[in-house]
């Protein structure tokens, strides 16, 4: 997003789809879900908005098809809350982040624990390089 009002549609459009979502869209297939950002072209033509089901509940297949559905319903009422005349066209997408930290987090689990003399080396450094901090601090 290079342009600062593309910045600000983003976010007021991030609001409004929250409140929109949870109030006006009756779909049993959307449920309920976050939404953790919202990205629009620089021409606001189309916004990329992703999305996590809270609590990892329900079927992703049928969130995504009940919110591409809930899109041409949100369009309107998103071009009258931004104030502009054509609203960007909603592309809802499941954000990866979540799952790729969760994976990485599992990963670093199955590493081994480090041995005990290289644990007394890394406080050893990490005294060495907090004294001449604690040195200078007393100085002033």
């Amino acid at each position: 997003m290079s342009s600062r009002r593309a910045e600000r549609i983003a976010s007021v459009m991030h609001a409004e789809l929250a409140r929109l979502l949870r109030e006006e869209v009756k779909d049993p297939r959307v449920g309920t879900i976050s939404i953790t950002e919202v990205v629009v072209k620089a021409d606001l033509s189309t916004a990329r908005i992703r999305y996590l089901p809270l609590a990892g509940a329900g079927d992703r297949v049928q969130i995504q098809s009940g919110l591409e559905a809930a899109s041409r319903f949100l369009r309107g009422p998103m071009g009258r809350a931004l104030g502009i005349r054509h609203a960007p066209e909603l592309r809802f997408e499941l954000d990866p982040n979540v799952e790729y930290a969760a994976r990485m987090e599992a990963l670093f689990k199955t590493l081994p624990a480090p041995a005990a003399e290289d644990a007394a080396a890394e406080d050893a450094a990490a005294e060495d390089v907090a004294a001449p901090a604690a040195q200078e601090g007393g100085e002033e």
